[in-house]
């Protein structure tokens, strides 16, 4: 739970205890989920008791601390994978627990990142009030290795969080959309934006993916273009994870039966259909076929 990790955008995982309530669209498919029903942890829904990880695993982060400042590295560090830091169902010890954590291990990057939003903020002055060191509020200056994230996957999350974000005072902010279910436009959303004084950039870094596993859900290639453009225009680095399970016939993603085939609109390909008025295929081919490519590419791109 605390350890070296395979999503491309972070150097490691730390989990401070697994258990969650699925709370958007984005979770219909949880692989948090499945993983605690696999693993026989009954912590998943409203009123399931959240389960705090070992001692042991809550060492990890130090370790690393340690190493990054022999080596003169700053590892990112994804929390929390399995759960999230600004459930309501978790006690607000165990977040006041985790900031001294965080505040011990200056030489790591911390990216929280949440589905909700709308707590943040309450939360982590809640949590800087009971901390060992008595901080009283939070600050990102204490905390200037702290990046907070929302995940956004449609424009109606992302018009409802994205002011969320912003009134979260933070080192940086960054943007999940994971699973990336429609077109979304961010960069020039109507209305003016609440920035808090003394910080240069609402958006800082923005992350955009597919899904992969049972049930998952398409995502067109002109989407991701069109994220990939806004983030030009607006200076901000642009993170692309994975196609996910899907790949669009646009993409070359051509052969296989035609049960491995669906219509953009999510209809059943049979082979025998004309044309559809010029709309797309997706073939699924699983994610590491489809890999991560955008235009013949990989876009990595991370703040500085």
């Amino acid at each position: 739970m605390g350890e070296n990790t395979k999503i491309e955008w972070a150097d490691h995982t730390f989990n401070p205890w697994v258990g969650c309530t699925k709370v958007s669209p984005a979770c219909d498919h949880c692989y948090a989920e499945g993983w605690a029903k696999r693993a026989g942890r009954d912590v998943w829904g409203s009123g399931k008791p959240r389960q705090r990880t070992s001692v042991a695993n809550w060492r990890q982060p130090i370790k690393w601390n340690a190493e990054a400042a022999r080596t003169g590295t700053r590892p990112r560090v994804f929390c929390a994978s399995l759960a999230d830091v600004f459930d309501n169902e978790v006690p607000a010890q165990w977040r006041a627990d985790l900031l001294q954590l965080i505040r011990d291990t200056p030489h790591l990057d911390w990216l929280l990142l949440t589905k909700r939003i709308g707590n943040a903020a309450r939360m982590l002055d809640e949590a800087a009030e009971l901390m060992d060191s008595g901080m009283g509020v939070w600050a990102p200056s204490v905390f200037p290795h702290v990046w907070i994230g929302a995940t956004v996957v449609n424009q109606e999350e992302a018009e409802r969080d994205i002011p969320k974000l912003l009134r979260v005072p933070a080192a940086k902010r960054f943007l999940s959309l994971e699973p990336l279910l429609s077109s979304v436009i961010v960069f020039s959303l109507d209305g003016p934006l609440d920035v808090p004084e003394g910080f240069k950039s609402p958006i800082d870094w923005v992350i955009v993916g597919g899904e992969s596993g049972p049930g998952a859900r398409p995502m067109l290639p002109d989407w991701v273009r069109s994220f990939r453009e806004q983030c030009a225009s607006a200076d901000v680095p642009f993170f692309f994870k994975r196609w996910g399970d899907w790949l669009h016939s646009s993409q070359g993603a051509y052969g296989g039966p035609a049960s491995a085939w669906q219509w953009e609109d999510g209809e059943p390909f049979t082979g025998k259909e004309g044309d559809r008025g010029g709309m797309g295929l997706f073939k699924r081919s699983g994610k590491a076929l489809a890999g991560r490519l955008l235009d013949g590419r990989t876009w990595d791109e991370v703040p500085a």
